[in-house]
């Protein structure tokens, strides 16, 4: 409580970290905004029901910040960028440049990378808005629109997600924390009201033992996600002595740390935007006016939308992520290099060579724990779904997974730029 009250007053009393948190809020606020500003031609009654009772979208609202359950001006959310994030990441095995660019470019590299990543979210934000716009149509929750109010529309939610995607990057740069993953937080903390809300009104005494369940998982939950983030594995490091004149320099032991999930959120964000981007094209096929596009539309929207094809991809694209994410950001080599540099080596181990494969070995184990454990509790909430038959449970597990990632990272941020400026 002490530490928590002296890390307050730290927060308080610095100029610039408080100016950083302040800015954050401040946007997080914008975000919120906009997402009550609803665009026109809405039937809310079936806008609700139609989220209520389906899954996709239930996961989809997640991503738009909120913004989907009442079809704000940034329904689209960070969706677009995410889905383009992903594309320059799984780009960079097919075209080492670019993979080179990201890794050894150093930062200006890494801004190139991501300027990239903007360029591409662009065409991404107008097929996902079209495709939203026409499914909405066909549902019956937006009326039918005329040529110039459909281009409206479109060019109005596209344009709200690019605005989301540089609010995000706002943060990143001069908040604190990781701008596009507040926005998604801020989108579930905002919506916890309301559900807890349902959930009281709609509370059913025979259930008890479901909810007493559910918040037991829940807990459990937290407690692995915090465990498994915090866990690291220390390879010990040695730094050969060196004598200059009369003195004696190096000699000194330390350790390089290697944690077990490496990747942190992302994976999870990663899995749901692959899962969730194939599903708005195909059910935007399903209405298209041709019998063989709408019976092959049919035939994946099926296998998309069953719940042991789904369960089964969203545990192996996790898991994937997990290996792929600390793969691109994490380089033996780079690391091996810089230890030999700096007259450092591991005790046991050979420099160079050897020295990069002992790492990518002891990574490739400790990554093999946190991929199996995210993919355990990303797909938890589904198999709680499929035994209690509560759809509400999939979608919270999935948010509940995201906030405290989110939070832990959040805090994190926090207490480096604490320990920052105390040196």
């Amino acid at each position: 409580m002490n530490n928590f009250v002296h890390k307050f007053k730290l927060v308080l009393g610095d100029k610039i970290l408080r100016g950083r948190i302040l800015f954050t809020l401040f946007v997080l606020v914008l975000f919120r905004l906009m997402a009550v500003i609803p665009i026109p031609g809405i039937d809310t009654l079936r806008l609700e029901q139609f989220i209520s009772g389906n899954d996709f979208f239930g996961l989809l609202n997640i991503f738009s910040g909120g913004g989907l359950s009442n079809l704000s001006i940034i329904m689209l959310g960070v969706s677009p960028y995410i889905t383009g994030s992903i594309i320059m990441q799984l780009m960079t095995v097919m075209f080492p440049k670019l993979k080179a660019m990201y890794q050894e470019e150093g930062n200006a590299g890494r801004k190139k990378f991501a300027q990239y990543s903007r360029l591409l979210t662009v065409p991404l934000a107008f097929m996902q808005g079209y495709a939203f716009i026409v499914l909405l149509q066909n549902q019956g929750i937006l009326a039918k629109l005329g040529t110039f109010d459909l281009v409206t529309n479109l060019i109005v939610i596209s344009v709200g997600s690019l605005l989301l995607m540089w609010l995000g990057e706002l943060i990143s740069e001069f908040g604190i924390g990781n701008g596009v993953s507040l926005i998604i937080f801020a989108g579930i903390v905002s919506v916890l009201p309301s559900s807890l809300g349902q959930l009281l009104f709609a509370f059913d005494p025979s259930q008890l033992p479901v909810y007493i369940g559910f918040i037991a998982a829940s807990l459990v939950v937290i407690w692995g996600v915090v465990v498994i983030t915090e866990a690291e594995r220390p390879i010990p490091v040695t730094y050969a002595k060196q004598v200059r004149g009369n003195k004696v320099y190096g000699g000194v032991s330390t350790y390089l740390p290697l944690r077990v999930n490496q990747a942190g959120v992302i994976p999870i964000i990663f899995a749901l935007s692959i899962l969730l981007f194939p599903q708005m094209i195909v059910r935007f096929l399903v209405n298209v006016n041709n019998v063989i596009v709408q019976k092959i539309s049919a035939f994946f929207l099926s296998i998309l939308e069953n719940q042991l094809f789904y369960g089964v991809a969203y545990f192996l694209l996790v898991f994937i992520f997990t290996y792929f994410y600390t793969a691109i950001t994490f380089d033996p080599d780079s690391i091996s290099k810089n230890l030999q540099r700096s007259g450092a080596f591991i005790p046991g181990v050979r420099p160079g060579v050897s020295t990069s494969a002992y790492i990518a070995k002891t990574l490739f184990r400790l990554t093999m724990v946190g991929a199996l454990f995210l993919g355990v509790i990303a797909v938890l909430p589904l198999v709680v779904k499929y035994f209690t038959g509560i759809s509400a449970v999939a979608i919270g597990g999935t948010s509940l997974l995201i906030v405290v990632s989110v939070v832990i990272d959040l805090i994190k941020k926090v207490d480096a730029q604490i320990s920052a400026r105390e040196y």
